[in-house]
Formats: structure tokens, sequence, C-alpha cells
């Protein structure tokens, strides 16, 4: 299992999961297209992390690029930084500002061998 790891991004987790779960189970060059052309905030960290993780397999793993796919991705809520907005009459609003933890585990998929077909001949 190859593994990496993104702690404290300054995005909210429930907003990095969505696009978490686009990629989640696809092959490695799929999720790359896909993170790509996603319209989320969240693409740019997610893409990084993806690329590390790939990195992380070719050097210290020798795993070639195309047989790898996406086996876990879990992202979880780090601190959250409290701040108050001030409002009338000299009372404030709290705001929570969330961040996250990205862990994603890659896995080498075995290319599937051909079928025997056993045609016995009468």
């Amino acid at each position: 299992m190859i593994t990496a790891s993104l702690k404290n991004h300054r995005i909210a987790p429930r907003k990095v999961r969505l696009v978490a779960d686009m990629i989640r189970g696809k092959k490695v060059v799929d999720a790359q297209a896909i993170l790509a052309f996603a319209l989320k905030k969240a693409k740019s960290p997610l893409g990084d992390l993806l690329n590390s993780a790939i990195a992380n397999a070719q050097n210290n793993f020798k795993l070639d690029k195309e047989n790898l796919y996406v086996k876990e991705i879990m992202v979880n809520q780090g601190y959250v930084l409290k701040r108050s907005m001030p409002v009338s009459r000299g009372s404030a609003h709290p705001i929570k500002k969330r961040t996250s933890h990205v862990r994603l585990v890659l896995a080498a998929r075995e290319p599937k061998a051909a079928k025997k077909t056993n045609k016995s001949t009468k």
C-alpha cells in the first residue's frame, strides 16, 4: 500500500469530500483527468496529493503508474479556528474556520489474465 497524507488544509472537510468521492476507486490516470477538469477549489491540493502518492509508488516501490488505482481516500476534520463576527448591540456571532486531514492510499491492480474457455468438440 502506498500512502500520502495532507494535514491541516484550510478547506472544510465537507467541501473536500465532494472532490474525493469523484476519484475514489478510479485508476490513477483517470483520477488525474477528473481532477484536471473539476470545478471545485479542492482539486488543486488533491491533485498534488495524488501526484505525491504516484511519485512514492514509482520511487520507493518501483511500480508502474498504469497499474495503480485509488484504493482509499479519507477526509477527516482537522482543528477548527474559532473567530467571531461583531453584530448589532455589541454582541458577536461565532465563526468556525474548519481544516481538513486527507489520507490517500494507492494499490497496484494486477492485469487480468485472459479467460480460458473449455470448448469440447463432440
